[in-house]
């Protein structure tokens, strides 16, 4: 007899379980998966283009690439979904901001208003 998980929610998020006895250490969305094995490729090509040569084993882009995935993943809820995360980012960081030369500095200035004598 075989017995299903009764968390909806967990069953929502389309975890990879594996095969009975042979689960992953950690249990990861297929999202998850998917991101950290489309960056790990782009930076790869980004260290190559600093350094004109491949690693035989990619570990710091291996490295990175689980961080970055653990940094956009850790916004993403059942409201907010990873794609929009990536996005809010990416618009957030192109932005463009006035130079710091130019902008105003907040103050309360508490001024004293004279009235003539003759306007009275």
């Amino acid at each position: 007899m075989r017995l299903r998980t009764d968390d909806d929610i967990y069953r929502a998020r389309l975890v990879y379980l594996g095969p009975p006895g042979y689960t992953l250490p950690v249990q990861l969305s297929y999202a998850q998966y998917g991101l950290f094995m489309l960056l790990v490729p782009l930076y790869v090509f980004i260290h190559y283009l600093f350094t004109f040569k491949v690693e035989l084993f990619p570990a710091w882009e291996i490295a990175l690439a689980i961080v970055t995935t653990s940094l956009i993943f850790r916004y993403v809820d059942p409201d907010r979904p990873a794609r929009m995360v990536i996005r809010t980012a990416l618009t957030d960081w192109r932005r463009t901001r006035e130079p710091r030369a130019e902008q105003r500095e907040s103050r309360l200035v508490a001024t004293r208003i004279r009235i003539r004598e003759e306007l009275i």
